[in-house]
Parts: structure tokens; C-alpha cells; sequence
């Protein structure tokens, strides 16, 4: 029993700092200018931004693909060299997955997820790829060969293959940007659960934040080589730091000064189901409805703005609109 009025402090264990780092392509345009960035071991992280940001290169240096011109990279409480401090490409107890997935051509699926698993138990490694393929979803291409499958399922094998060896930190690029809707789902769910299970940091680059936010622990938030917002999700989808992080969670509606003040907001920015019908509200005038599945997709005029909001039903004529 512990007494009454114990307390009790959790440590966050810091796996990854980012300390004055300076990076350029050029020296006339430099990328990255003294960026500070701190992980948590445990984490599911997202790194957003439009492309060009900087997230693949961020990527890279971390895994030590590249190397930086000043500053620290913090590794686990190890600091990073880059790859001149590497004679083998990348760092221990990381995984990157890259575009380029760098799988063996002739071996099979099976053996490519296997590469790097022990053959001290043979059984023990058949289980664990076994394990792997079904959380990717290739359980029935075990023994196909890399060269017969699709962009997408190449890059499910080399997920499968840099989870096998239960790295410190999985870093993924753009890891569904080869999958089709029904299989992202499918893989984004027991991919995440695979890794909080085990422990697994995970960073994550993506432009598609919305289908990944309720396993996201933090978005970090790149424009241009610059933070420009490091926050939890729920704190990023409502206060989003300027216009340009609004609009990475897809269709919103931004409001200029003088807009702001005509409607009497709060704020800059509000997405489209935050704009509903009320009886006592701002006229407005219903330009198109469309059909969009689960809501009817509308685009309305009100104090000269053109607004788009989401209703259960077609909208016609004259409405009367309130924001939330």
C-alpha cells in the first residue's frame, strides 16, 4: 500500500536530441539554422510539413545518412558523428525506411523480412517472421520474390524487415504513401499497436496527418527547414500555430483580420464542421451542395466569404450559419 498523500514522479526518458543544428544544401540557402528538437522514448511522432520542409533530409541526419555542418544529434545519450563517424551507412538500434526500400531481389518475402533475425533458433525466427507478414498484411506472398509485388507491398516487406529487430527507433518516410485506402487502414492500426506494444520509438514523416492522429503521442511541425510547431495532437488540430499548419489537417477555412472582426471570431481558422446551421446566426447563401459520403460537402457565401461547411443533408437557398 502506498501512504495517502504519496507522490509520484514519472521520468521521461529522453531518446533523441537535436542541438543547434545546422545543415544547408548551399551555402547561399541554408536548410536547417541551429534547429532544437527533443524525442521521448515510447513516442508515436509525426513530422509534417509540405514537401520541401526538410522532413526527409531531418530524417536522413538522424539516421546518419548525412552529414551536418554544426550542432549535436543526441542518440540515446550517445552523440551522433554522421557518416564519417560510420564505416557501415545508418546507426545502431535504428531503423530507417526510406523511399528506396533496398530489398535483396532474389530472396523471397520471407527471407527478406528475416535478414537480420538469428538463426541460433530456427523455429523461434520462422515464428517471429510469421508474426511480422501478418502485421503487414503479406502472410500469403511469404514466398514470393520482391520483383513480383507492388510498390506498396515492397514497402511493407521492408517494414516488416526493420521490425525485426525491435530497433530503439523505427523511422518511417512517408510509409503509406504506396498503399490504397483499404490497406492503409489495415496496416496503420496493427503497425502502431506493434510498436507501443514493443516499445518501439517511432517517427513518422507524412503530409497526411488526419489519418494518422489518434495513435499520434506529438506533432513536430517543419516549414522550410523551420520549427514551427511542436505540440500534442489535440493542441496542433485546435490552436494551430499559423495558417500554414491549419491547413496540414486538409479543407479549413481561414479568416484575414477584417474577416475576423465581421464575424466576431476567436480565431483564424475553422474547419468545415466547425461551421454549423442555427437558427440565430450569419445569413448566408447555399452556391453549391454536393454528396460526399457520410456528409454533404457545401460551399456558402456570407458577408462576401466564400465558406465551405459539412452538413447531414443537401442545403438550399438561404441559410442562416454560427461558428463553434
Amino acid at each position: 500500500m502506498f501512504p495517502k498523500n504519496a507522490t509520484f514522479h514519472y521520468i521521461c526518458i529522453m531518446l533523441l536530441e537535436i542541438n543547434n543544428l545546422y545543415f544547408s544544401y548551399s551555402k547561399e540557402k541554408p536548410l536547417f539554422q541551429n534547429l532544437n528538437l527533443r524525442f521521448e522514448a515510447g513516442r508515436i511522432i509525426a513530422l509534417a510539413g509540405e514537401s520541401g520542409c526538410g522532413k526527409s533530409t531531418l530524417l536522413n541526419l538522424i539516421y546518419g545518412l548525412l552529414d551536418w555542418e554544426s550542432g549535436q544529434i543526441i542518440f540515446n545519450g550517445t552523440p551522433l558523428f554522421g557518416p564519417k563517424g560510420n564505416l557501415v551507412p545508418g546507426e545502431t538500434e535504428m531503423k530507417f525506411v526510406a523511399q528506396n526500400f533496398d530489398l535483396m531481389p532474389y530472396s523471397t518475402v520471407a527471407e527478406n523480412v528475416g535478414k537480420f533475425i538469428s538463426n541460433i533458433n530456427l523455429d523461434k525466427k520462422k515464428q517471429t517472421v510469421a508474426e511480422l507478414l501478418e502485421v503487414v498484411g503479406l502472410e500469403e506472398f511469404a514466398h514470393v520474390l520482391p520483383k513480383n509485388l507492388s510498390g506498396g507491398q515492397q514497402q511493407r516487406v521492408a517494414i516488416a524487415r526493420a521490425l525485426s529487430v525491435l530497433p530503439k527507433l523505427l523511422i518511417l518516410d512517408e510509409p503509406f504513401s504506396n498503399l490504397d485506402f483499404s490497406r492503409k487502414i489495415e496496416l496503420r492500426e496493427k503497425l502502431f499497436k506493434y510498436v507501443k506494444q514493443h516499445n518501439i520509438s517511432l517517427i513518422i514523416s507524412t503530409h497526411e496527418l488526419q489519418d494518422i492522429m489518434p495513435w499520434l503521442d506529438q506533432i513536430i511541425v517543419l516549414q522550410s527547414g523551420r520549427l514551427i510547431q511542436n505540440d500534442h495532437p489535440e493542441e496542433t488540430y485546435k490552436n494551430p500555430y499559423n495558417t500554414y499548419v491549419a491547413k496540414l489537417f486538409g479543407e479549413v477555412n481561414i479568416f484575414n483580420e477584417d474577416e475576423i472582426s465581421d464575424f466576431q471570431l476567436q480565431k483564424f481558422s475553422f474547419y468545415p464542421h466547425e461551421i454549423i446551421i442555427s437558427e440565430n446566426g450569419f445569413d448566408a447563401e447555399v452556391v453549391e451542395s454536393r454528396f460526399a459520403g457520410n456528409h454533404f460537402w457545401n460551399k456558402i457565401i456570407s458577408k462576401n466569404k466564400e465558406i465551405i461547411i459539412y452538413s447531414n443533408k443537401k442545403l438550399e437557398n438561404k441559410i442562416k450559419i454560427s461558428f463553434t
